[in-house]
């Protein structure tokens, strides 16, 4: 790795290379230029020959996402080949100054910011301890825009300026196309180098995340390819085209859409494999991997219970699935439907993406290999082994894996309204926390508060049944279950279904009409325990 490089640039040179291509900003921030105030305070302090501090370009052939345009100017494409200058560090002074020249006309928070407005001050000395460059002109000074004193010609000076303004015109000029501009200039450094410079440099500490990285480097102007823009249309194409919020999908990270991309391109989600894609791999690999993540969606909606993002137990387990799809066009086999519910299952129930993901995942596409081939994928080394403890036990918290796999079990039943059998209706918004309006405690909290349990014993995952919200906060309360349920028993005469959907069975069996707590959740538990050994449990295919 070269050591970098100490230069310094001319004026017009610095805003020669940007005008030619040669220096590009990556579009790493938004807030790229600096304000009018900002901007003056800045070219006062190279007229007063102050430093400004260093601009920082990694000088590469990579072509990153970068600034298209500053306002109403247009920034051009580098030549074909040839190396390109970005700034990792000065984004906000060196676009600011090039504002000035170029009399930049931006729209911040709906307001019109014309940078032809910034002015030097022709009472002022430029060695004076006074700022002599102001952000707009005030009245009854006698001042010379910037952009003016960089572009206007010596004719046009004569004509509005005395012989003393057009001296102290002629000493800003020098002083500010003469400032040498300290730059560093680093070549041969990999993206993931220069990335870490810019964030240390500009973020104080906040990395760039591996998303952010991938969206500057798989940047392709010629096909049309921005990875920010398509993910943001993967999730919400504003009605131009199938998208994810209309599956109730739109909560899924960039990062698991950039995993599912590297699962197709180069067979892991490990860091270092995701910086080494080239950007023509991913752009071509873009439409098959998001028609495979809807077919997955799809297949998670119909066979797995997952009707809404909120309700899968890790985003990661999208990246296996879409894989699958990536693989196999098709729609899967019995068997293979059976084989994908055993794995989602078996990593949900194990909460195996708890750490160590990008090793795990490595290994789960094998596993998926295996599916697509109709075997039965091995889980020897990592066995799981359920009772009926840990369903009585295991606390409800809306966001564990565990409990996640389960209320997918749940919706997958289908669970009907207790009062109208119903369907109950699942919704994202609803499923941030544990109080969601989806979630009821079939014996209610305070109900048992008045009976000695204290909330932690009362908030087990036996004791939740998914509900429309409605009935949970207006009809049931704090009511005891041998209470609401004979009352629902009269308006709904198949409450057995009902409660059935549940995996709640007969209300005598289960302790219900006696409100015993206990039985209840030992009955349900055991429901609970032999229907995940059910889809755990693949038959082979008869030879």
């Amino acid at each position: 790795m070269k050591q970098p490089e100490n230069q310094s640039k001319k004026y017009a040179t610095l805003f020669a290379d940007i005008d030619s291509g040669r220096i590009k900003i990556p579009q790493f921030q938004r807030d790229f230029v600096w304000d009018k105030t900002q901007t003056a305070k800045l070219i006062d302090s190279i007229i007063k020959g102050f430093p400004i501090g260093t601009f920082i370009f990694w000088k590469t052939r990579e072509r990153l996402r970068s600034i298209r345009n500053i306002g109403n100017v247009e920034l051009p494409e580098p030549p074909k080949g040839d190396a390109v200058l970005y700034v990792l560090d000065g984004q906000q002074r060196i676009t600011s100054l090039y504002a000035v020249r170029k009399g930049i006309i931006l729209t911040r928070d709906g307001e019109s910011v014309d940078y032809k407005d910034l002015c030097v001050d022709l009472a002022l000395m430029p060695d004076g301890e006074e700022e002599v460059v102001l952000a707009e002109p005030q009245e009854g000074k006698r001042t010379i825009s910037i952009h003016r004193l960089l572009t206007g010609s010596l004719t046009s000076f004569l004509k509005s300026y005395s012989e003393k303004e057009l001296e102290r015109i002629e000493v800003y000029q020098r002083r500010l196309t003469g400032y040498d501009f300290s730059v560093i200039e680093i070549a041969d450094y990999e993206i993931d180098i220069a990335c870490e410079i810019f964030t240390r440099i500009n973020t104080g500490g906040k990395a760039l995340t591996l998303f952010e990285i991938m969206v500057a480097k798989t940047y392709d102007l010629e096909r049309k390819f921005d990875l920010q823009e398509r993910y943001d249309e993967l999730i919400d194409s504003e009605g131009t085209a199938k998208d994810l919020e209309d599956a109730n999908f739109e909560t899924i990270p960039p990062v698991t859409i950039l995993q599912c991309l590297a699962a197709k391109v180069c067979g892991s989600i490990k860091r270092g494999d995701i910086l080494k894609m080239e950007r023509d791999a991913v752009v071509d690999a873009w439409p098959v991997v998001v028609g495979s993540i809807f077919s997955a969606v799809d297949f998670m909606r119909s066979h797995l219970g997952v009707q809404v993002s909120r309700l899968l137990p890790y985003n990661t387990l999208l990246i296996p699935l879409t894989y699958f799809f990536i693989c196999q066009s098709k729609a899967p086999s019995t068997r293979q439907v059976a084989l994908l519910r055993q794995y989602f299952l078996w990593a949900s129930l194990s909460n195996r993406f708890n750490s160590a993901v990008e090793t795990k995942i490595e290994t789960d596409l094998k596993r998926i290999d295996a599916i697509v081939r109709e075997e039965q994928p091995s889980y020897d080394s990592e066995p799981l082994r359920l009772t009926v403890e840990d369903f009585r036990h295991r606390p409800f918290i809306a966001t564990d894996a565990f409990c996640k796999a389960v209320l997918c079990i749940l919706v997958a039943q289908q669970p009907r309204s207790l009062v109208d059998n119903g369907i109950v209706q699942i919704d994202n918004s609803w499923l941030k926390v544990a109080s969601s309006r989806n979630f009821h405690h079939f014996f209610p909290k305070a109900f048992l508060k008045k009976r000695g349990i204290d909330w932690r014993d009362a908030n087990r995952l036996a004791n939740i049944i998914l509900v429309n919200a409605d009935l949970n906060k207006r009809v049931i309360r704090a009511r005891a279950p041998s209470d609401y349920i004979k009352e629902f028993q009269e308006k709904n005469p198949d409450m057995a279904k009902a409660l059935s959907s549940h995996f709640i069975g007969d209300p005598a069996a289960f302790g219900i009409l006696v409100d015993d707590y206990e039985v209840f959740i030992t009955n349900r538990a055991t429901e609970l325990l032999k229907t995940v050994d059910a889809q755990l449990l693949v038959e082979r295919p008869v030879a």
